[in-house]
């Protein structure tokens, strides 16, 4: 794949001095912040209000629900619309709908239905917004510069994770709703950065405007399937996130079994994101060294190879150590198929795929996660890890077999 710089954007400039990715990045960072406050806030608040911890699980699944529903929808509508106009709205939907919530509960008004319309439409606005997003992102800076754009965007969502549990704390000790009102002000500050962003954030649009929108989605699958490389790396991506979502409670119940304290369980998956950071920030480097397919490859058999060690580890500190190590090997490959993936997809294209590939991986996630509590149920937590381990040396062997991802590469 040839380099192939967007018309007005300077391709030697660096990052750090193009105004519209700061703009950009700037903004999502913050309302990242706010993300995190509301996500740990959000069961809590749930459970101060109703002492029911299945309506907890209903909230906070309804914002995985959005996702699953109005993905395939969001691809279609990002690549027909203006992205920036819808970014904005989206944006500015979300922070009048989320100031709702401590507004209602400062006048003592707020009730389990409205908690559950906000949580919705959050979602909604929420995956329509992140489609947009991942498209418009190689047409805000040049194309030799996305894997650092991406990695960048990684790394600075990883370190949110490491103090969000943190933040949300405390501030919710302050005030129940204090972690809401902070995600609306995140959101009124991402559309005030949005808004002052000079860029286009598509290249045309005219060739789904007239479509039907069930013609659009399906243009989008179509296409998709049609590409070798990226329809297989999309499947094991999904049965890869499948592996995510059960992984997370295997490894919280083998902390457990361990008589890990929650506050060694909250260790663990802070040396994990840990890990992912410096994963993040070596990636660039791996990606100039093996071609992607050699990544692709490389990192998947490693990951396999390490994720049954948690069913070995005798100690807290052990179990800690082996999440540093999957979740530093997990980004490197992540950071190159997300490259690949927007180098090889057409502009016009980049919405529906980014949806189709969120549809996949969130719902397998999600899956995931009620499989893995029917798996350490009838398996225990030892052989869970180890089935799940098998599980990815399957996918490993899987892709090494396949010819297309092996000579896959990235020349930008």
């Amino acid at each position: 794949m040839k380099s192939t710089s967007k018309p007005g954007v300077e391709t030697q400039a660096s990052l750090w001095r193009n105004r519209d990715y700061l703009l950009l990045q700037g903004g999502q960072i913050v309302s990242y912040i706010g993300n995190q406050q509301q996500f740990m806030a959000l069961p809590l608040l749930v459970l101060l209000l109703t002492g029911s911890a299945v309506q907890a699980g209903i909230a906070v699944g309804l914002n995985a629900g959005a996702i699953i529903v109005v993905s395939p929808i969001a691809g279609a509508l990002v690549d027909r619309w203006n992205r920036k106009i819808t970014m904005l709205i989206c944006d500015a939907g979300r922070a009048m709908a989320t100031f709702t919530i401590p507004l209602a509960f400062w006048l003592h008004l707020l009730t389990m239905p409205q908690v559950y319309i906000v949580v919705a439409i959050a979602g909604i606005l929420g995956t329509i917004f992140s489609v947009a997003n991942t498209a418009a992102l190689p047409n805000v800076v040049p194309q030799e510069q996305l894997p650092a754009a991406l990695a960048q965007s990684q790394s600075a969502y990883t370190i949110i994770r490491v103090g969000g549990s943190l933040v949300s704390g405390v501030l919710y000790s302050i005030g129940a709703v204090l972690p809401f009102l902070a995600n609306a002000v995140s959101f009124a500050v991402s559309v005030l950065s949005l808004g002052l962003i000079r860029g286009n954030f598509q290249t045309t649009r005219e060739e789904t405007t007239h479509q039907s929108l069930y013609r659009a989605i399906s243009e989008g699958f179509v296409w998709l399937w049609k590409q070798p490389v990226l329809r297989f790396l999309t499947m094991i991506d999904g049965a890869d996130s499948l592996r995510y979502g059960a992984g997370y409670l295997v490894i919280i119940v083998l902390a457990k079994e361990l008589h890990a304290s929650p506050g060694e369980i909250g260790v663990i998956f802070t040396a994990a994101a840990l890990g992912a950071l410096g994963g993040n920030l070596v990636s660039n480097r791996v990606r100039k060294l093996l071609s992607f397919g050699m990544i692709a490859v490389s990192m998947l058999w490693l990951e396999a190879l390490v994720f049954p060690f948690y069913a070995l580890a005798p100690n807290i500190l052990i179990i800690a150590l082996i999440a540093v190590a999957e979740e530093f090997i997990a980004p490197i490959y992540t950071v190159a198929l997300n490259t690949y993936r927007q180098i090889a997809t057409p502009d016009v294209m980049r919405g529906r795929t980014a949806s189709t590939v969120q549809l996949v991986t969130q719902g397998a996630q999600s899956l995931g996660a009620i499989l893995g509590g029917v798996l350490v149920q009838s398996a225990g937590a030892k052989w869970s890890a180890i089935i799940l381990g098998a599980w990815l040396i399957m996918l490993a062997i899987t892709t090494t077999l396949n010819r297309h991802v092996r000579h896959a590469s990235l020349e930008i």
